[in-house]
């Protein structure tokens, strides 16, 4: 996938959600679009998940844990559909997207970048 054609630079994105890993914190989809000069709406939030999934696609190059999970709903703190439709899959979830089975999973993942980006200064 090019970068080019994408709502923000996904450097721009991957060096908030690593700062939000080393913060230990999820971060919203309106906080992140904020910090990318952008107001919340549902088509960015859309292109914003195009970002995501390019900076994961490089995190799992370098043999870095994905950060996208990192992004949630204000509501539940849980992603959104698009990670759900690609995430999930990819690590063998075939439950709701909501719920105490949804959150164990994406607890365990945040847990992991957050530890990964931790140890790194």
């Amino acid at each position: 996938m090019s970068a080019a054609g994408l709502l923000a630079d996904p450097a721009e994105v991957r060096a908030i959600l690593i700062a939000s890993a080393k913060a230990g914190e999820a971060i919203t989809y309106s906080e992140t679009l904020a910090l990318l000069g952008h107001d919340f709406t549902r088509p960015k939030m859309r292109a914003l998940c195009k970002v995501l999934a390019f900076v994961d696609d490089e995190a799992a190059e370098l043999g870095e844990p994905e950060l996208a999970v990192l992004v949630v709903r204000q509501s539940d703190g849980l992603p959104g559909q698009g990670w759900w439709v690609g995430g999930a899959k990819k690590h063998g979830y075939t439950g709701l997207w909501e719920g105490p089975k949804a959150a164990k999973l994406i607890r365990r993942l945040q847990k992991q970048a957050f530890d990964y980006w931790g140890r790194q200064g």
